[in-house]
């Protein structure tokens, strides 16, 4: 399937409804409970209307999971080698539309006007290419703040994490991936001009994607938290136990350790009062 062919598929007809209900639904299961996905903010996505979700690029699976993420038909770029032979058209009918990688794409971009003036949810990512360093970024570019100016098309800033390095060999990692958004950017009211869309991108979009980037990477997983908690819990168990027992206790462990102190001085007294009192007077 030649690189046209694709970009006329993608326009006419676009995505397969019967087919792109039948992969979501083999694969919403699967990669929830495999990849423990965590989704948050998906409010934010428009459930009607043209948008633009802009998130960090980690891996080629990352419009996959992003689909997850919304009920409505999610179109995104991909390498123009992915589309050659018979899964070219698949992949066209799951979403999907070619995009030449380090050059400007002039059919990749006519493309992606003529979706999001079909009101479509178009997945771009403003690196433009994929970054993999996990605890990284790369540098933003104006394409993506191009488009949504021309198209008045909304900006949702994403980030995810834990799509990068997703295999070992021929078997998938079982990593947790998780996924955030951010409110919307409106630009209906914003000059469609190259300094306004690097405004937008540089000023706007890209500090939010970072900063929801850091917040993913910060949180803790299941099983850290887990043990956070009973950390925190069992301590202050302890602490609670100690004080209603009167007594000291080493923490979580160990029985009730009484220290009783007998001062030498004390012990002389008490010796000396459980003596029979002596009556004066009598030798």
């Amino acid at each position: 399937m030649t690189n046209e062919e694709a970009h006329r598929l993608a326009r006419e007809k676009g995505v397969s409804r019967p087919l792109y209900a039948a992969v979501r639904l083999a694969l919403v299961p699967l990669l929830r409970l495999y990849f423990r996905m965590h989704i948050s903010g998906s409010e934010h996505i428009p459930r009607a209307g043209a948008a633009i979700l802009a998130p960090n690029h980690k891996s080629f699976y990352d419009s996959f999971f992003i689909a997850l993420a919304t009920r409505r038909h999610l179109r995104f770029m991909g390498k123009t080698e992915l589309f050659e032979g018979f899964g070219g058209r698949l992949l066209v009918r799951l979403g999907a539309f070619p995009v030449r990688r380090g050059e400007a794409d002039a059919e990749a971009l006519a493309t992606a006007r003529a979706i999001l003036d079909q009101g479509g949810l178009l997945a771009l990512f403003p690196e433009g290419t994929r970054v993999r360093d996990p605890e990284t970024l790369g540098q933003p570019r104006r394409g993506a703040g191009r488009l949504a100016l021309e198209s008045g098309a909304p900006m949702v800033p994403a980030a995810i994490t834990g799509t990068d390095r997703l295999w070992l060999g021929p078997i998938p990692k079982p990593k947790r991936v998780q996924l955030t958004f951010a409110e919307p950017i409106h630009v209906a009211e914003i000059a469609a001009t190259p300094e306004e869309a690097g405004k937008l991108v540089e000023e706007a979009l890209w500090p939010e994607v970072q900063s929801e980037f850091r917040r993913l990477l910060g949180r803790p997983g299941l099983i850290a938290a887990c043990f956070a908690a009973l950390g925190v819990g069992g301590g202050a168990i302890a602490v609670q136990h100690r004080r209603s027992s009167g007594r000291k206790r080493l923490p979580l462990i160990g029985k009730p350790l009484r220290f009783r102190r007998k001062p030498a001085r004390l012990s002389r007294a008490r010796a000396r009062l459980r003596r029979k009192p002596r009556r004066w007077g009598r030798r």
